[in-house]
């Protein structure tokens, strides 16, 4: 049976299933997730609602994928440069700013549904949060092993809240979309001296 249903899931080219996910994506920037259905993107994308289930058993994983396909190089680049300057720069540039942009749109009118959706909110940890974190790992890995980053500075559990949150307060704080210029300037001035600089150990004070 898991043989059967792994060829039925399997149907779709991958031209055909990129096309599918460009749908959702439009869809979703016109109607958002809540009153995006099914059966919009079966209609849409000339599918059957059936075809769509069998693929990805329901919205909130297709809308995960979709998003995950969105970004550029699809799963996280295993980016080696040599420097972790060099690793978060070539990472950041896989977007341009119009993609930034159109990016920072969606993930805003995703962030209350995926709060309120509990299953989104699995599909996104899942598809895209795990992933990303895991490559970020890797990058921290490899600058531990250069001896770039101590191993025990706590800035490193706190490096994707960094990245997420210059990406987010980039429009609440400035109004303006976040923009390559403006994240590399961030790692730049922010990122790389918190977790590139040696922790200075505490000396208690005595009187």
């Amino acid at each position: 049976m898991t043989e059967i249903a792994t060829a039925r899931r399997s149907r779709i080219t991958p031209e055909r299933e990129a096309e599918l996910y460009g749908a959702v994506l439009d869809l979703l920037r016109e109607v958002g997730y809540d009153a995006l259905t099914m059966d919009a993107v079966a209609a849409r994308t000339r599918s059957s609602k059936a075809t769509l289930y069998r693929q990805w058993g329901g919205k909130p994983e297709l809308v995960a994928k979709a998003v995950r396909h969105n970004k550029p190089g699809g799963a996280f680049v295993d980016t080696d440069t040599g420097s972790l300057k060099g690793d978060l720069h070539a990472l950041t540039e896989r977007s341009d700013d119009c993609q930034m942009e159109q990016n920072s749109a969606l993930m805003r009118g995703l962030a209350m549904a995926v709060h309120d959706d509990q299953a989104l909110l699995k599909a996104f940890k899942e598809h895209l949060i795990e992933p990303e974190l895991a490559g970020f790992r890797r990058v921290l890995e490899r600058a531990i092993d250069r001896g770039e980053v101590r191993a025990d500075n706590p800035a490193i559990d706190f490096m994707m809240h960094m990245m997420i949150g210059a990406f987010a307060a980039r429009t609440l704080l400035d109004e303006q979309p976040p923009t390559v210029a403006f994240l590399l300037s961030y790692i730049d001035a922010v990122v790389l001296p918190v977790l590139c600089t040696p922790v200075t150990p505490t000396t208690a004070t005595t009187t």
